[in-house]
């Protein structure tokens, strides 16, 4: 069910990843937000994973690997990735069961 829907001259979001846009002559325009995700891409992240939980060491590593999609949409909803801690990062893809992304401990 869409909520509330933002109009801007003729813009109009309809949620967080479809927007129509009035076109000339009284047509529209639908633009939808995705990005595909493979289950290789997956595969390939829990691999990262255990190859890191498998070799001690204290030098950099990758905590999580995150879609562009997902960055985007926290952006909307104020969370700024550059802005937060890896710990906050982590913590956010737990509660939203996004935990796959996730690829090591800050």
């Amino acid at each position: 069910m869409l909520e509330k829907a933002k109009v801007t001259d003729k813009t109009t979001v309809l949620d967080q990843n479809i927007v129509r846009v009035d076109g000339p002559n009284e047509k529209d325009l639908v633009l939808k937000r995705f990005q595909e995700i493979p289950d290789w891409f997956i595969e390939k992240l829990k691999n990262e994973t255990a190859v890191q939980k498998a070799t001690p060491g204290k030098e950099m590593r990758r905590v999580a690997s995150i879609p562009v999609t997902v960055v985007e949409k926290w952006k909307r909803e104020g969370f700024d990735i550059d802005k937060q801690s890896a710990k906050s990062i982590v913590a956010r893809l737990s509660s939203e069961d996004l935990g796959y992304f996730i690829t090591g401990t800050p």
